[in-house]
């Protein structure tokens, strides 16, 4: 069958994979001019294509679920908290200013990408949104359950956490150990897990730092920033994942 018909490749024509990047909307000034714009964070989009990866920017707009079926995986940046109401709980008042539109557009990507198949990383606030998605709820502000601020050291700052990681764990086996340090910045995580998602590593504060989906080919999500880190392992990961996806699409085309 056509490509165009299928929107995959044919097995001969297959190239590079393509991942789609969750982007934010705001306004923002270019020199004269104050305008809205789509925005992603470039060390995202850099460390997409530094695993020979395809990186497709995706406005937060009514609809945009229907790219995942051309698309080989899929990344969660960071951003804004998530709104409390997803998750049946009042704003604390240390909670930042929440975009109702960019939760709702990743929302419905995140349901399609598990629905289909697709690779799936989730970073930092991907992560929470994974959780809440399945029925999970989230600590507000971590101080007031660490006692501390070891998890955000201010904006322009990474609090570098060592994490345990669950043996046999997909994370464990893509880190290749059972203990790493990784950069987090972070005044939010996880309270109640959701439904059929397994805590795969955990700081020594007891703060879980990665999820994975049961019964999901690849999704992970991590607490940490992996895309601020010369440590490309995790997106080595997706990309390996998502060539197996496309693989997987292109063959049932035939």
């Amino acid at each position: 069958m056509d490509s165009f018909v299928t929107g995959h490749p044919s097995p001969a024509a297959a190239g590079r994979p393509v991942i789609g990047i969750s982007a934010h909307a705001g306004p923002v000034k270019f020199a004269i001019f104050d305008i809205r714009a789509t925005l992603a964070p470039m060390t995202v989009v850099e460390r997409v294509v530094s695993v020979d990866c395809v990186p497709v920017v995706l406005p937060p707009l009514p609809g945009i679920e229907d790219a995942v079926g051309r698309l080989d995986g899929l990344v969660l940046p960071s951003g804004p908290d998530v709104d409390p109401a997803l998750y049946s709980a009042a704003p604390h008042p240390k909670i930042s200013k929440i975009d109702q539109r960019r939760d709702a557009a990743e929302l419905v990507l995140l349901e399609a990408a598990l629905r289909t198949g697709v690779p799936v990383l989730g970073l930092c606030r991907g992560m929470q949104l994974l959780n809440v998605m399945r029925g999970g709820t989230l600590h507000q502000h971590l101080p007031e359950v660490t006692g501390h601020d070891g998890h955000f050291l201010g904006i322009d700052s990474y609090g570098w956490q060592r994490v345990r990681l669950e043996a046999g764990s997909r994370v464990a086996k893509i880190l290749g150990g059972d203990h790493a340090s990784v950069p987090c910045r972070h005044h939010q995580g996880i309270d109640r897990l959701g439904a059929g998602l397994a805590a795969t590593a955990c700081s020594d504060d007891g703060i879980v730092e990665a999820l994975e989906v049961s019964d999901h080919p690849f999704a992970v999500g991590v607490q940490w920033h992996a895309e601020e880190t010369e440590d490309t392992r995790l997106f080595l990961a997706l990309a390996e994942a998502a060539r197996a996806h496309q693989a997987g699409m292109a063959a049932t085309a035939c």
